[in-house]
């Protein structure tokens, strides 16, 4: 009996510490997480004039993007604003607080791979290109240029094995270029630069095939620049 309880015990702290890669149980009473930003967001100052604010809308890998845009994109009025483990659906629902309140010329999203893993539950890809162009319609509507970013390859979840996202990726992937062609956005693909021969991330950018390092944040870089200065050409 002990033995069976060591056994279930090191397996939950297992799956516990992978899905705390990128998962983050939302709280019953915010299941978005509006809290997250909620003091940084009235903390925040208006945009000066003529100044190119860029909001990076999204999840782990946005959050941690975010840690480096001192040095990734220097005297750049960039603001991070991801949180770890969310899907399209919360990234929705925090949208105008924590982007359209905050008065951005261009908003950087990068969503759509925890609704594969199903983080949130069962997610079909239609749901997720829903929930992506409802971020676009508001940020249109509200004057905000729009960068859609790939989702990053990944050929298996450390804290969800065996869901074979590589195809959803690539199909998701295909409806956001077409969708950005149709919406007036830049589309930024990351995902071919970043994808080895099994459509995963590549070795050398990502420590655990799905969240990058370093070195994968500074590929990612000056590609995302030059969508954002794509975006701040476009009326």
């Amino acid at each position: 009996m002990r033995s069976h309880i060591l056994r279930w015990t090191t397996s939950a702290l297992l799956v516990l510490g992978m899905r705390g890669l990128d998962a983050q149980a939302p709280s019953p009473t915010d299941w978005a997480n509006l809290a997250r930003y909620r003091d940084a967001n009235a903390q925040l100052a208006a945009p000066a004039p003529g100044e190119n604010r860029v909001v990076f809308m999204g999840n782990s890998i946005t959050e941690g993007w975010a840690k480096l845009f001192d040095t990734l994109f220097a005297g750049k009025p960039y603001i991070g604003r991801g949180i770890s483990g969310q899907t399209t659906p919360q990234m929705l629902l925090r949208f105008r607080q924590d982007v359209v309140a905050l008065h951005p010329k261009v908003v950087v999203i990068l969503g759509g791979t925890n609704d594969i893993a199903g983080n949130t539950g069962p997610s079909t890809i239609e749901m997720i290109e829903d929930n992506l162009a409802s971020m676009t319609e508001i940020a249109k509507a509200n004057g905000i240029r729009v960068v859609l970013v790939s989702v990053l390859p990944v050929a298996d979840y450390p804290w969800k094995r065996g869901l074979d996202p590589a195809p959803k990726i690539v199909a998701l992937n295909a409806w956001m270029k077409a969708y950005a062609a149709r919406a007036g956005a830049v589309y930024l693909d990351l995902h071919t630069p970043m994808a080895d021969e099994r459509q995963g991330m590549r070795a050398d950018l990502a420590s655990d095939g799905v969240h990058p390092t370093a070195r994968g944040y500074a590929l990612m870089a000056p590609l995302t620049e030059a969508a954002i200065q794509e975006a701040l050409r476009r009326p």
